[in-house]
């Protein structure tokens, strides 16, 4: 990825990022010896009820697969995003991109008894806020072809609407409106963006 984005040198570290990834995989070693982490998956049915699911789900991860392709894709998205906004904005655009993914997944759930868990809409929010504030910067789709992070963001986002209409184990509903977090925030940074004199 790019050293700049919107011309800028990268100037923080990305601490957050490496907590936020450590943090998930403790999280998932502890799922690994108790069931009770139930009840922090985010039901759509209770969640009014019991609302710390909005945050705590993000956390978890149904099995190795998923924790490795949320790992892997915070890794390179997110410590790129961190570098630009600084830790305490990139924190904060993680959680509300996954409480507002588990609200799209909520209003799209086939069963409202069904749980939703992982990082997926987080990460599609810092995704969307590099898409639009980095466009151009290359990204592997799948390992095998290098596209503009705004296509690659389109298609991902193309796919996940039509998924909506699929059966499917995917939270569809969660990615999209984590995306569009991101993708408003980054309208935000560009937008109020000043050139340095």
């Amino acid at each position: 990825m790019k050293d700049t984005v919107l011309g800028e040198p990268f100037g923080h570290k990305p601490r957050w990022t490496y907590i936020l990834m450590a943090v998930i995989f403790v999280v998932f070693l502890i799922q690994q010896f108790t069931d009770s982490w139930v009840y922090l998956a985010f039901f759509p049915g209770f969640a009014l009820r019991m609302p710390w699911m909005f945050v705590t789900s993000v956390f978890l991860h149904s099995d190795t697969s998923h924790l490795l392709l949320n790992i892997v894709a915070l890794l390179f998205f997110g410590t790129t995003l961190e570098k630009v906004i600084g830790g305490r904005d990139f924190v904060v655009l993680f959680l509300v991109s996954g409480v507002v993914g588990n609200v799209g997944y909520m209003l799209t759930a086939s069963s409202p008894y069904v749980p939703a868990i992982g990082a997926s809409g987080a990460i599609y929010g810092v995704m969307g806020t590099l898409a639009v504030i980095s466009p151009l910067t290359l990204v592997w789709i799948y390992g095998m072809m290098p596209v503009p992070l705004v296509v690659a963001a389109f298609l991902w986002a193309f796919l996940d609407f039509t998924g909506l209409f699929m059966p499917s184990d995917i939270a569809h509903g969660a990615h999209l409106a984590g995306m569009l977090i991101g993708i408003v925030y980054g309208a935000y940074i560009r937008f109020t963006y000043r050139e340095p004199t």
